[in-house]
């Protein structure tokens, strides 16, 4: 997809490269954090004195993906707690415990997603039934899914 930004601004990132090795080990990945300190740390032995590493561990990496501009859509957090029935022995510490959960209202990231000109033609509105040269209906993806 053609982006609006310069072909070489890669910011918050570096560089491509930056941008690359966030993107294989954050989305195409999803590298743990402790394997990404072990990756980063045998990528960075290997740099010449005076070069900087992408990142320096994976707080820096999520702190850099965190940091993209695009979309503006804040942060919000809310705090679950299972609230179901205990058990009568000593219940899991996951029932009393309580967790932060972090997200972007997916209304306001579906809106932006909808008016954005890059996937214009890309996105299918309706279900869709494709069919091969045999005539052998094609499951491709949700939208050409039986449940669509």
């Amino acid at each position: 997809m053609q982006g609006t930004k310069p072909d070489t601004d890669w910011s918050p990132f570096l560089d491509r490269p930056s941008f690359e090795l966030a993107d294989f080990l954050y989305r195409q990945e999803q590298m743990s954090a402790g394997r990404i300190d072990a990756l980063l740390q045998i990528m960075a032995a290997s740099l010449q004195d005076g070069d900087k590493p992408s990142f320096a561990n994976h707080a820096d990496l999520y702190k850099q993906i965190d940091s993209i501009s695009a979309g503006n859509i804040e942060w919000s957090c809310a705090t679950i707690q299972y609230t179901g029935s205990l058990p009568s022995n000593t219940p899991p510490p996951w029932m009393s415990a309580s967790y932060e959960v972090w997200y972007r209202d997916p209304r306001a990231i579906v809106r932006r997603q909808l008016a954005n000109p890059e996937f214009k033609d890309l996105i299918d509105y309706a279900p869709r039934k494709g069919f091969d040269e045999n005539g052998k209906r094609i499951w491709s993806d949700f939208m050409t899914g039986g449940w669509a």
